[in-house]
């Protein structure tokens, strides 16, 4: 008899929510890196996928191994590919043993791989990309833990100089009046492993456009198993889902012994039966579910060539081989 081959490694999630991708790998207590390539940021590193390197900061959320196992490589790699140095950003609990594990790697290889690591303490912040902004916040999990917000910095009139010609508005610049007052809009919550808290209620985390959360247990018998681990579990997200006003609820950190139509159906049953059910539903995405993934990227796709071919800007559907004269 001749062996199997060894089974083949799963892609990536992921997730087109306009304007941002998601995407990555987070499997419970496995492997969780999660990437939004626009605001050049990942969360977590378990592992480094080659997409991953394209970002140059990895915000993480704790040390355990499964958040944290591809940490070096991320930051080896990012370097050895010509791609500058690696930013890590982390609570400042947990950066002194960032920095010992990396020291460990200098040993091992006898090669040092430069790095930037930024120790934030809550409410504190970094900018990522112009304009935007990562800030961290702390979670309840069994090791130190932080969840993040990217927001945006938004500079608006002031109530008061709304209606106000250009230049009156000049003037009162020329004076040293402020006419403009600094708004942070928030586009990414990231919460990591955590459990329940006051902090899945933040204002910021709330509004956010989109919301990035783990959910690893869904049976009800296993509501035990979820307050042991400090994870959450799937009746923590209907009731959270009450208050989240966000666009897309994106959940990761699933187990495999989940089936993910069961996960899906649960999270239904939980919210009742009330009108804004199916409102609430439709927010919610597994990064991990590939065919419901594959299924809606391919009806985006879709939906912008009927617009493009409707607008006479698209004659060839993208899957037809387009000939050369």
């Amino acid at each position: 008899m001749i062996p199997k081959p060894p089974p083949r490694e799963g892609s990536l999630g992921f997730l087109y929510l306009p304007p941002y991708r998601v995407q990555g790998i987070s499997i419970a207590g496995e492997i969780t890196t999660i990437q939004i390539p626009e605001l050049d940021v990942c969360f977590d590193m378990g592992q480094c996928p080659r997409a991953a390197l394209a970002s140059k900061f990895c915000a993480v959320s704790h040390g355990h191994m499964d958040h944290v196992g591809g940490l070096a490589y991320y930051c080896s790699q990012r370097r050895f590919q010509g791609m500058g140095d690696a930013t890590i950003v982390c609570d400042t609990r947990i950066a002194p043993a960032i920095h010992r594990m990396m020291a460990g790697f200098v040993d091992l290889e006898r090669q040092k791989t430069p790095y930037n690591l930024v120790a934030l303490e809550p409410e504190q912040s970094v900018e990522i990309k112009n304009c935007f902004h990562l800030k961290g916040f702390h979670t309840e999990h069994t090791a130190p833990s932080m969840g993040y917000v990217v927001y945006e910095k938004r500079s608006k009139l002031k109530p008061e100089y709304v209606d106000l010609p250009q230049e009156k508005l000049r003037e009162l610049k020329d004076r040293g009046i402020e006419i403009t007052r600094m708004l942070e809009i928030p586009h990414i919550a990231y919460l990591g492993d955590t459990q329940p808290g006051p902090h899945l209620i933040r204002e910021d985390v709330r509004k956010a456009q989109i919301v990035i959360s783990e959910c690893t247990f869904f049976e009800p018998e296993h509501k035990d198993r979820a307050k042991i681990g400090m994870h959450l579990h799937a009746d923590d997200i209907a009731e959270w889902l009450r208050f989240l006003e966000c666009q897309a609820l994106v959940l990761i950190h699933v187990s495999r012994r989940t089936d993910l139509s069961y996960a899906r159906k649960r999270i239904a049953e939980l919210l009742g039966k009330d009108k804004t059910v199916a409102e609430k539903l439709s927010k919610v995405h597994f990064l991990m579910d590939f065919r419901s993934g594959k299924a809606r990227y391919e009806s985006q796709v879709a939906e912008v060539e009927a617009r493009e071919r409707a607008a006479g800007r698209l004659k060839t559907p993208s899957h037809e081989p387009r000939t050369s004269g």
